[in-house]
């Protein structure tokens, strides 16, 4: 047995080291864009609290991701928890606020109850609360203790994460929250999740069974299709990005799913390469995300509204903020050479060399999952031409866009630095792999000086055999080359002619937004398309004047919430049921309860004397 022994009770190694770096990325800016964004919201003391909850709520991730003792770990995670909570809250002055924070905070605790009782199953078999005492007693743990604490394990981190199905919370949390926290929260917070299932799945307890890494795949896929199926649906700009966390919690899980399995396989070199692929699409999502969230509360701030539908034309009114939101909208489009692009391609690699490296089953399963990457990917495109075209293009659709600003000075500078990364992250690929192949390495306890992660020429070369190459500058070169040769090619042939004309309007000269094409309408062919599981329903009202003449017409439509309507609503129905049945036990009798203590103390006198 390995004698694994801490010096401290922080644990700095390379796998905290990086969640580290992901939380202060991108916390930073969030902290520089709140300076002008509180302003003019709330009192001067309002704001102190919200900075001094901030600074609290960064201080409690970093101890989480830092702590070497399942006791310590668990009590920073309920200070994250409680910190982001009154954060959620922190608008008080809207029911949906705090209506968002009862569910956020009734499934962050459901959430730590199963964590805690992995932790109490750990420390019956090792005896401690310490990471490398129950790591040691793990290599003797018997496997259908494992499988359990795995289990106890995923469904806490998962509801976390905001895995489907138990990312009920998220959808509602993200868009109460100030702009600036929602960026912490779903570029940082819910990734201190999958530390925890590296930490403590891959790392503590060790992959044994191949169908940890199929179960943690099969749930990856559902979590994206169904997180950028409902984000297509969305007109709350802030919920859209709630719904896109929840699809890139997915592909993270891809990567993690993916080096689970091949770890049980005895495919270290797949294993690591797969983890690669996991943590970079992390950070970049941390990037991309907050820069995206920064740009919504930018909007929000300027109009006072998140529905798109309301918005149009603000490209004019706030082109910075434009610029920058497009940057986020490529990025997690997945578009070279940004960062978004590199990750899900590793993503991709890593499924088809798991495909030529098995058979069967195996590498049908495989190229399963990489079709629904790739399906995730096109509709994550389309889901942001939305999002982009419908806010930013065309007309101004109400007053709410026609007053817009741009936004202050310390709210550019905390997007432009995230911005800025996203490409720094997609151009330096080749040399993030092989920080992050240390970091993979370290966290699956495998030896990877003998492995082959090049850079060449700027060039990442995962696999030379099977002729793989990536060269985001080469990409990047390209690509300005060809904007170079368009650009001559029109100063040469088209110099004195006019490449700009009116919208073809079929003869209608008085154009207006009511004729634009809107974001109900772009969605309606997806809602069509995936209606099996969307399941839309319509409401229309006509208001006549006379049997022949309509005074007006409203037409709505909607998606069924398929989770909560068939799973969380009859739960809840079933334990306000047993909350009522329970009134029957308290009539108010002091004898009665007198009786309830003393049953109680009997019990367990009965139960500890039996140890």
């Amino acid at each position: 047995m390995l004698n694994l022994q801490p010096k401290h009770l922080f644990l700095l190694d390379p796998l905290s080291l990086f969640f580290l770096v992901v939380i202060f990325i991108v916390s930073l800016p969030s902290l520089i864009y709140s300076f002008s964004y509180l302003k003019g919201e709330y009192s001067a003391a309002k704001i102190m609290l919200a900075q001094v909850l901030l600074l609290a709520f960064v201080l409690s991730m970093a101890l989480v991701v830092s702590v070497s003792n399942c006791l310590v770990f668990i009590i920073f995670w309920e200070i994250m928890s409680l910190v982001s909570y009154f954060l959620v809250v922190f608008d008080t002055k809207h029911a949906k606020s705090i209506q968002a924070g009862l569910v956020y905070i009734v499934m962050t605790h459901i959430g730590t109850a199963f964590i805690i009782a992995a932790f109490m199953i750990l420390r019956n078999y090792a005896h401690s609360f310490d990471f490398f005492t129950i790591k040691n007693a793990c290599q003797v743990l018997p496997l259908q203790t494992k499988n359990i604490v795995f289990l106890l394990f995923l469904i806490g981190f998962g509801t976390k994460a905001g895995i489907v199905p138990l990312h009920i919370w998220l959808p509602y949390a993200h868009p109460q929250a100030p702009s600036h926290i929602s960026s912490i929260m779903s570029g940082v917070m819910i990734k201190t999740a999958i530390y925890g299932i590296i930490r403590f799945v891959m790392f503590i307890l060790g992959v044994n069974s191949s169908w940890w890494g199929v179960l943690v795949l099969i749930l990856a896929v559902i979590s994206c299709l169904v997180g950028v199926i409902y984000a297509l649906m969305e007109h709350d700009i802030k919920r859209l990005l709630a719904y896109h966390s929840v699809e890139n919690i997915g592909i993270i899980l891809l990567g993690v799913g993916l080096a689970m399995f091949f770890t049980s396989l005895n495919l270290p070199y797949l294993a690591v390469f797969s983890l690669i692929a996991g943590l970079y699409h992390l950070i970049n999502h941390a990037i991309f995300k907050g820069l995206l969230f920064l740009c919504a509360g930018s909007v929000y701030k300027a109009t006072g509204t998140r529905d798109i539908e309301k918005l149009g034309g603000l490209i004019k009114k706030m082109p910075q903020t434009a610029v920058y939101f497009l940057l986020g909208a490529m990025a997690i489009s997945a578009l070279p050479p940004l960062n978004g692009f590199v990750s899900e391609w590793l993503t991709l690699q890593a499924f088809f060399l798991g495909a030529f490296n098995l058979i069967g089953g195996s590498r049908l399963f495989l190229g399963i999952c990489a079709a629904m990457l790739a399906l995730t990917s096109g509709l994550a495109a389309a889901c942001f031409v939305k999002a982009f075209g419908v806010t930013f293009l065309a007309q101004a659709r109400s007053h709410y866009a026609q007053n817009a600003k741009e936004a202050a000075l310390s709210m550019r500078i905390g997007m432009l630095i995230l911005a800025v990364l996203i490409v720094i992250f997609g151009l330096a690929a080749g040399l993030i792999i092989k920080l992050l192949a240390k970091v993979s390495g370290s966290a699956l306890g495998i030896d990877i000086s003998r492995m082959s992660f090049s850079l060449n020429n700027f060039t990442l070369t995962p696999q030379i055999a099977k002729n793989i190459y990536l060269s985001t500058p080469s990409l990047a070169l390209w690509l300005i080359l060809f904007g170079i040769a368009g650009f001559a090619i029109y100063r040469i042939f088209g110099r004195g002619k006019s490449v700009i004309y009116k919208t073809w309007d079929c003869g209608y000269y008085r154009l207006d937004s009511r004729n634009e094409y809107t974001a109900t309408a772009f969605s309606k062919p997806f809602r069509i398309a995936f209606s099996f599981f969307l399941m839309p329903y319509r409401k229309t009202q006509k208001i006549r004047e006379s049997f022949y003449h309509v005074k007006s017409f409203t037409y709505e439509t909607h998606t069924t919430k398929v989770f909560k309507k068939y799973i969380y609503d009859p739960a809840l129905a079933i334990v306000f049921k047993a909350a009522k049945s329970m009134r029957r036990i308290q009539p108010g009798s002091i004898h009665l309860y007198l009786g309830y203590i003393f049953i109680t103390l009997l019990l367990l006198i009965i139960f500890m004397g039996q140890f």
